[in-house]
């Protein structure tokens, strides 16, 4: 019996999410307010301006509190948490704003039903997407093509990032073939892959073979087949990108332009010169904010740090160019008396007031004196310590190439990567600053400013 082929992309499940929970919150809040008789929330034609705001508030603390990343969108616990954040931020936000929101209404009891319209809302159409959209029967189920050897790894990386995302068989294109937990077509069953897709209701063949890999003239020609009668058929390095948000270089083979027609913004003098001024204009923010907390600082330095405040290093900047970073210190002194090291996680080196300042990134806020020089940006990669660079030059390809650009403060891979060491962590966020690399805009600027909060609301700093 053929199964249902029904499945949403990621671009389709987060704007899924915004509309709906624009539609939910905006209709308990017309219902709640026709019921009741409450003036605050009657949507009336003057009052139009004043659902638009509330639904972009909405939408951008939604954004902040990771109401939108698929992986905690499925999972109800963390969601019930990530509602009440965005609901509670955003009615006190829209309460105190003045002139783009009503007047605060004379009965105070009206502003209780509001916040609890608002939860009530989000909680029913969450609650619904879980167990209706987020469920086995939207997956998008996909065969692989490729080497037995990079199958498992190939699905790891791929479900981690979209949990709806399931490859449900493969073909081996490798000279080994072995036992393996799901069913796979080997080449004298190719006469096979056309009832399976059927059965399975395969939407989407994935092709992760290398040069190296042989595709027999029997499945190319079968392959073509398939793409006329409409299966789609895409490129693994192409998928992965897509819905890892990373390049995947470590299957990217020596020509590498062909892989990676960077962002035309990179050139671009229009983009590049309102990157500038905003470069100015938050790291100006920025330092103000750090004059405020000086004196909190000082005093956390003095009974947690016991040493100088502020420490420099070299580091790598655009093309190559070594500059001298501005940071508050978070070791002990002399902390690499024993030579250049990676930090670690719960690294012992880091005093426990430091612990806070990295967690909270405001260890960060002296980098921006490195901004308005024009040695650093607000976004782009994390500096490197020459060193760091000459020896992960050697063993990842294209590590190098991260240096196109400024780095920064923040940046799309210390907003999407966990914290870690070594070498495979190098590559992970090489992945991502070359992703950003590649789709520089002022949009992708903006999603990772607002991640960028989300990760100090969350205390999520390394």
């Amino acid at each position: 019996m053929s199964q249902t082929n029904i499945h949403f992309e990621i671009s389709e499940r987060k704007v899924l999410l915004r509309i709906f929970d624009i539609v939910f919150v905006l209709g308990a809040l017309y219902l709640v307010g026709s019921i009741f008789h409450f003036d605050y929330f009657i949507i009336k034609k003057e009052r139009w301006f004043w659902s638009i705001v509330l639904a972009l508030y909405l939408t951008v603390f939604a954004t902040v509190f990771e109401l939108y990343d698929l992986q905690k969108a499925s999972k109800f616990e963390v969601v019930v948490q990530n509602i009440i954040l965005t609901s509670s931020v955003t009615v006190l936000v829209y309460l105190l704003t003045p002139i783009v929101a009503p007047v605060l209404p004379g009965n105070r009891l009206q502003i209780v039903y509001f916040f609890i319209a608002i939860n009530l809302a989000l909680f029913l159409w969450r609650y619904a997407y879980i167990m209706l959209i987020a469920t086995p029967r939207f997956h998008k189920r996909v065969l692989l093509i490729a080497n037995r050897k990079r199958v498992e790894d190939i699905i790891a990386s791929l479900h981690k990032s979209d949990p709806n995302y399931k490859v449900t068989g493969f073909i081996n294109v490798g000279k080994n073939k072995n036992e393996f937990n799901f069913y796979e077509i080997e080449e004298y069953k190719l006469h096979d892959v056309e009832k399976i897709i059927s059965e399975q209701g395969i939407s989407e063949i994935v092709i992760a073979a290398s040069q190296s890999d042989a595709i027999t003239v029997d499945l190319y020609n079968r392959l073509i087949h398939l793409l006329e009668k409409g299966v789609a058929i895409r490129e693994y390095t192409q998928v992965y990108e897509e819905i890892t948000h990373r390049v995947p270089v470590q299957h990217v083979e020596k020509d590498f332009y062909r892989y990676f027609p960077f962002s035309r913004s990179n050139q671009n003098k229009l983009y590049l010169f309102f990157h500038r001024i905003l470069d100015v204009f938050f790291s100006l923010i920025g330092l103000v904010f750090g004059l405020l907390l000086f004196p909190i600082i000082i005093i956390g330095n003095l009974l947690g740090n016991r040493g100088p405040l502020f420490y420099t290093q070299t580091r790598v900047g655009k093309n190559g160019k070594h500059f001298r970073i501005f940071k508050l210190r978070s070791m002990v002194k002399d902390a690499e008396k024993h030579g250049a090291q990676f930090a670690e996680k719960k690294d012992s080196r880091v005093t426990k007031f430091g612990r806070f300042l990295r967690k909270s990134r405001f260890d960060e806020i002296p980098q921006f004196i490195n901004v308005i020089k024009g040695e650093m940006s607000v976004i782009g990669p994390r500096p490197e310590r020459p060193i760091f660079v000459k020896e992960l030059s050697e063993k990842i390809p294209f590590y190098e190439v991260r240096h196109l650009v400024k780095p920064g403060v923040t940046g799309w891979a210390q907003v999407n990567h966990k914290y870690g060491t070594g070498e495979e962590d190098a590559l992970e966020k090489l992945q991502y600053d070359l992703y950003y690399i590649k789709k520089r805009s002022i949009f992708l600027d903006i999603s990772i400013v607002i991640k960028t909060l989300s990760t100090i609301i969350f205390f999520r700093g390394q």
